[in-house]
């Protein structure tokens, strides 16, 4: 019988190593991330997560200094840990290279669980035949898919919504998407009580697949995620530490796999692409998970006008993205998306997100309300993307091609700018 424990703490393993890497200069230059040379860290321990923008004004000396206090304060520097961990990968290779042959990715044993885990992210054999050991070796152990035990899963074309009660005149507190998963905690005659992500509610039973049907389905469905495991990493143009940073990335958000490049994994973000380091995340196989949707109310603090507008906009979530579009039901690209909403409130705004985001007052993260919009840039600060904030630290945007108009957190990308446009 494996031992569960050492499982957990050995799965554990990258989120509780100390990273003291030093910080890479000239981040932020007038608004822009620019290139960073090749000694630089892949990550960086300045945090750029809510109430954070990419500051302007910003100076390269403060953030260095910042970088040698965090070090100073340290007694391993990363070149230790990584030596550390490059030993320790090597002696779990050795142990175990006897007991599993080079085309097999079974666990059997702990000494098999060392191996695997130790390997790292980055290591040669592919991340798909880590993630789908380490997901047979939670379901013989723990009952587990994915990560739930009594599984369902959304058997939906759209979405399926999630009430606050197994009601159809109920508050929505959420929607899934098609094949997102969830936890069944019970079912109510035609109605399933069920636990998504942040999400708990009620939902239809006719829209869930349940029991052996959902486990089929969510093996078929799961999707090879790369979990960011710190405070901020850089996303990259090209599989290598000398090409540009597109954009930067915040802890504990989620991103589908694309493609690996040795030590690199490319993803997307918005209706781009870009490479990580493997080294800073986790790797895992997961269904989506449901979105929160706490409608705002008319009388609790936010003017009438915005409260129509978010939920005016939250009306579209599911629908396609395309580019260039601007039909709110057949397909829009965040710009459009955004133009089409506000349109509808008698505001005119220009086409491109580049454009909508010199409109009205610029203010912090912080201040924002929703109706207000965030705006993202790649690298040298030039503009890509734009949402709406909802409340509660989210966004709705028009975010890919293969997501379509959902709800992000405001962070999942360091905001550029935020502006305010409705009174």
């Amino acid at each position: 019988m494996l031992n569960k424990n050492f499982y957990e703490k050995m799965k554990m393993r990258h989120r509780d190593t100390v990273l003291t890497a030093i910080l890479a200069a000239s981040m932020i230059c007038s608004g822009a991330v620019t290139a960073v040379p090749a000694q630089a860290a892949e990550y960086t321990l300045v945090s750029a997560g809510a109430g954070s923008v990419m500051d302007e004004n910003a100076s390269v000396e403060s953030q260095e200094t910042a970088a040698d206090a965090e070090i100073a304060a340290s007694s391993e520097t990363a070149e230790d840990v990584e030596n550390t961990e490059s030993s320790e990968d090597a002696e779990a290779s050795a142990s175990s290279s006897e007991e599993i042959s080079e085309s097999s990715h079974a666990i059997d044993t702990d000494e098999d669980l060392t191996s695997k885990l130790n390997a790292g992210a980055a290591a040669e054999d592919d991340i798909r035949e880590k993630a789908e050991a380490i997901a047979d070796y939670d379901q013989d152990n723990d009952g587990k898919i994915a990560g739930y035990v009594n599984i369902g899963v959304a058997h939906v074309d759209n979405h399926l919504n999630i009430r606050e009660n197994p009601d159809e005149n109920s508050d929505l507190v959420g929607k899934m998407t098609k094949d997102a998963g969830c936890e069944v905690l019970e079912v109510s005659g035609n109605w399933a009580h069920i636990e998504s992500g942040k999400v708990k509610g009620w939902c239809k039973t006719e829209f869930l697949y349940m029991g052996d049907e959902a486990k089929a389905r969510a093996k078929e469905a799961m999707k090879l995620v790369a979990t960011v495991q710190t405070t901020t990493l850089f996303v990259r143009d090209e599989p290598n530490t000398e090409s540009a940073v597109l954009t930067m990335i915040p802890i504990d958000e989620d991103y589908e796999i694309e493609e690996q490049d040795g030590d690199w994994l490319k993803i997307a973000v918005d209706d781009d692409e870009g490479w990580i380091s493997a080294d800073y995340v986790k790797i895992s196989e997961q269904l989506d998970k449901a979105m929160n949707l706490t409608e705002l109310k008319y009388g609790e603090g936010v003017s009438d006008v915005r409260v129509s507008l978010v939920n005016y906009a939250k009306q579209f979530i599911g629908n396609p993205y395309v580019w260039g579009g601007t039909s709110l039901t057949n397909g829009a690209d965040c710009s459009g998306y955004v133009q089409s909403i506000y349109r509808k409130y008698g505001i005119s705004l220009p086409r491109t997100s580049a454009a909508q985001s010199t409109v009205g007052k610029k203010i912090s993260p912080s201040e924002a309300q929703p109706g207000d919009l965030f705006f993202y840039a790649k690298s040298r600060g030039r503009i890509s993307h734009v949402g709406i904030y909802i409340g509660n630290g989210q966004i709705v945007n028009a975010h890919s091609r293969k997501t379509g108009i959902r709800i992000n957190s405001a962070y999942y990308r360091t905001p550029a700018v935020v502006r305010r446009v409705l009174d």
